[in-house]
């Protein structure tokens, strides 16, 4: 299981099987390279494709002690001089954790250079940018895949994905999810507090929740209700969002809503207490994603209710994470069954047009304020 520290740090979680390995080709059959080290989210997808077997060729990033350290962590990799040297050489996928608003125009070089991109969340910063990478992947058959970790890279989350498709739920009604995170204030670098260069609240770690809404409901779109976010303890960064909140219904009917924010307590053994709550019309399922307040700290517990019962699943090394093996096969054979191209994109829109119409809220010294 993942060390106490490891798991308390959000911002270099970075998930490592400990059941099921899901090995989709051998090593030397898929090679990758990593382009961008803003983000420690890059540790987890690199862990996830090495360990469905790709191999890792090229890294670079402007910052050669970030360089320094990855490589560090994966010695058989090699130190690219610049950006191009990266995208000429012979791995089929770039793999990135670039500062989000560098990240569309990342993506567009690579797919242009023939490799396929994936990138950690958020994926775009502008409704505009998703619109060009849906052309984009239509000319040059690339594409552009969003590392949305809290379905992918969550055991709990993958089995209760299971549970849906095989119908043990029935048609699902309404899912709400519950997604604080540890702010860390101290070990943040500037980009993060400017919405400019993150995209905000909604737009960032927001996404991850419409992203599973869409899948746990088997839906293509859907249509924001309403959207807020707001300010409430950050006055020194009075631009920040550390709160939001979305209510918006899918296309085939599902009710979602979702709440974000930065509020986890130093007391909590996790980054967060991720919780996912599903409503079908032949159950209701509970997912406790990283932690068991106060009972255990191993998360991907799920609780489910059906007409047989009550049911408690620790899911931890009972799924593995076939996502990272399903994309290695995709970008070979061509297909999409580890997510497709307009499941992401959709995904993204959502975000954006949430984040968009938002109601901004700020606290101020003796209430608070609608701007």
């Amino acid at each position: 299981m993942e060390s106490s520290f490891q798991k308390a740090d959000g911002m270099n979680y970075a998930p490592i099987s400990t059941g099921i390995v899901r090995k989709a080709v051998e090593k030397g059959r898929f090679f990758f390279s990593v382009i961008g080290l803003d983000h420690g989210h890059i540790s987890a997808m690199v862990n996830g494709i090495e360990e469905a077997g790709g191999t890792i060729l090229n890294v670079y990033d402007k910052d050669p002690q970030k360089v320094d350290a990855f490589i560090k962590a994966h010695p058989s990799c090699r130190r690219a001089a610049d950006t191009d040297k990266v995208l000429c050489d012979c791995s089929s996928m770039v793999l990135s954790a670039i500062r989000p608003d560098k990240r569309f125009y990342l993506g567009e070089a690579v797919m242009n250079a023939g490799k396929d991109f994936f990138v950690d969340k958020p994926g775009f910063l502008k409704l505009s940018e998703v619109q060009k990478v849906r052309e984009l992947s239509e000319n040059t058959k690339r594409r552009y895949i969003v590392y949305f970790g809290e379905r992918i890279h969550v055991e709990g989350a993958v089995l209760a994905q299971q549970m849906i498709d095989e119908g043990r739920l029935g048609d699902i009604v309404s899912i709400q999810i519950l997604a604080p995170h540890r702010l860390n204030a101290a070990t943040r670098p500037d980009w993060f507090w400017d919405a400019e260069k993150n995209g905000g609240i909604l737009t960032d770690i927001g996404s991850h929740q419409l992203e599973q809404i869409l899948s746990y409901a088997h839906a293509n779109s859907g249509t924001i209700l309403s959207a807020s976010v707001g300010n409430f303890n950050n006055p020194a960064h009075p631009d920040f969002q550390d709160y939001g909140q979305v209510s918006f219904v899918t296309d085939n009917g599902v009710q979602g809503f979702c709440r974000v924010d930065w509020f986890t307590p130093d007391g909590l053994k996790a980054w967060g207490d991720g919780r996912v709550f599903i409503v079908g019309t032949k159950g209701i399922l509970e997912i406790r994603k990283y932690v068991d307040v106060a009972v255990s700290d191993i998360g991907d517990h799920i609780y489910f209710v059906d007409n047989e019962g009550e049911h408690h699943i620790c899911a931890a090394g009972r799924t593995g994470y076939p996502f990272f093996g399903e994309l290695i096969l995709d970008c070979i054979n061509r297909t999409e069954n580890a997510v497709s191209q307009e499941h992401v994109l959709n995904a993204m829109e959502l975000a954006l047009q949430a984040q968009d119409m938002a109601v901004f809220y700020k606290r101020s010294i003796n209430e608070n304020e609608k701007r």
